[in-house]
């Protein structure tokens, strides 16, 4: 068990996220980001399961079959697209809804901040797009709200955080 070691990490994280909350102007978020991170459903298991390089909820998942921390945070927390889901009155069938752009912002600050996080010295700009890649083929998010994202973690690739944060600092609809 990490109790120290996790608690450094995610407030390592959450202080990147509200740094780049600032430059995205919507520095309340950042402030606001990942508290849930700090009650015993979510700190427990990430101390037991803490890894550095890696979210603890791979290790929960691994143990348990399922992630109980993930599911408590991604319910919690408007800038996870997994929050953003609901039954379709057509289909009957839970489908991705369109976030709201506020909470695109953030889920960009925070998947910049986590790679940040867990490559540490071996980060590059790239690395964002990269594991949206990855994660492409099973993820289950509203196309527009995915369009969005790509488009600003191509951007962090072609020219840099500095630029694109001016893009989405002055960004006011999708």
């Amino acid at each position: 068990m990490h109790p120290i070691k996790h608690f450094c990490t995610i407030t390592k994280h959450r202080h990147y996220v509200i740094k780049h909350c600032f430059y995205a102007g919507i520095l309340w978020q950042g402030l606001l980001h990942d508290l849930s991170k700090y009650t015993p459903t979510e700190f427990i298991p990430g101390a037991i399961y803490y890894a550095g390089d890696k979210s603890p909820n791979v290790g929960e998942r691994r143990a348990n079959g399922y992630s109980k921390a993930w599911l408590h945070h991604q319910g919690r927390n408007k800038h996870h697209f997994e929050y953003w889901q609901d039954y379709d009155p057509k289909t009957r069938f839970k489908e991705p809804v369109k976030m709201p752009l506020k909470y695109v912002k953030e889920m960009f600050c925070d998947r910049l901040a986590a790679s940040k996080i867990y490559y540490g010295d071996k980060y590059t700009e790239d690395m964002p797009l990269a594991y949206f890649e990855k994660g492409k083929y099973c993820r289950k998010i509203h196309p527009e709200t995915a369009a969005l994202l790509e488009k600003l973690l191509k951007m962090l690739k072609e020219k840099g955080e500095r630029k694109t944060f001016t893009y989405i600092r002055h960004l006011k609809d999708y």
